[in-house]
């Protein structure tokens, strides 16, 4: 009886530590769902440049390129694109460019603080120094001076570019720089020196840089890492080598004192004493 007892026991604990594992479980999903709604701001406009209507895995609903100007390229979809989940790479296999200075106009309907989320990718060239170019807010403000993507990630890489500004009575402010609006802000592409200008796809949202989702990390920055302590263990753990000193070596003069030496005058004194003694006694 007392053995039935006993494995009842031990199978009510184990559905017992089932349903708290299982309670864990949601607890955790719940807490990253909440993480991550909380992680996105309020996304108003966002363009698939060059491509389809997409939407991310953060629900960022991106509408079809409605741009007339420029030319639209799937060339990116010949590459797969690093720091990027599959499901989004298409956000970055398209794009689109031109052959001088090109851009958008973004709505704004109401004051508040915003950022502006660009996405690029160099799915062509294989060098730095090839595509370099500007982007600009209101047709007045540098907001990304000199862009060479491949300079800053290399070929078949995901890079934002996270420009946070703010909208008051009718003026754009951004980099500490002020200009007039009128219920929208255009972001533009400059053409430079080097090929031409391109963008992948971009979003506005409203709300600070801190509720933009951000890229996986760098490749190869995890294993640089690693490395970096991989090698400050090593160093801690090679044994430390004593410090020579500096300068001719001086033979210590004491180093080959013998003691029996230091005490052989006692000895001496202590045997002429017994005689000197006896001589005495016999006077």
């Amino acid at each position: 009886m007392k053995i039935g007892v006993r494995v009842m026991l031990a199978r009510l604990q184990r559905q017992l530590r089932c349903e708290e594992s299982r309670w864990l479980l949601l607890s955790v999903l719940f807490c990253l769902n909440l993480s991550v709604t909380h992680a996105i701001g309020d996304v108003f406009w966002a363009v698939n440049c060059g491509g389809e209507a997409h939407t991310d895995v953060h629900g960022i609903r991106y509408q079809k390129d409605p741009a007339q100007v420029g030319i639209a390229s799937d060339y990116g979809k010949t590459l797969m694109i690093d720091r990027v989940v599959p499901q989004d790479q298409i956000l970055y296999q398209t794009e689109r460019y031109h052959m001088s200075t090109f851009g958008y106009e973004i709505p704004i309907k109401e004051d508040g603080d915003y950022v502006l989320v660009l996405k690029f990718c160099e799915v062509w060239f294989t060098s730095p120094n090839k595509k370099v170019f500007d982007v600009t807010l209101n047709g007045e403000h540098t907001v990304v001076e000199n862009l060479d993507i491949y300079n800053k990630v290399g070929r078949g890489v995901a890079h934002d570019e996270i420009i946070p500004f703010s909208v008051r009575n009718g003026k754009l402010k951004v980099n500490g720089e002020t200009s007039k609006i009128n219920g929208k802000v255009s972001v533009e592409f400059i053409k430079g020196e080097y090929d031409n200008p391109k963008i992948n796809a971009m979003y506005a949202m409203k709300g600070t840089v801190e509720d933009v989702p951000s890229l996986a990390p760098f490749p190869g920055a995890h294993r640089e890492q690693e490395e970096e302590e991989e090698e400050e263990e090593i160093n801690e753990s090679k044994p430390t080598k004593s410090r020579r000193p500096s300068g001719p070596k001086v033979v210590d003069p004491y180093s080959e004192d013998d003691t029996s030496t230091i005490l052989l005058p006692v000895f001496v004194a202590v045997g002429a004493f017994f005689p000197l003694l006896f001589c005495l006694c016999k006077l």
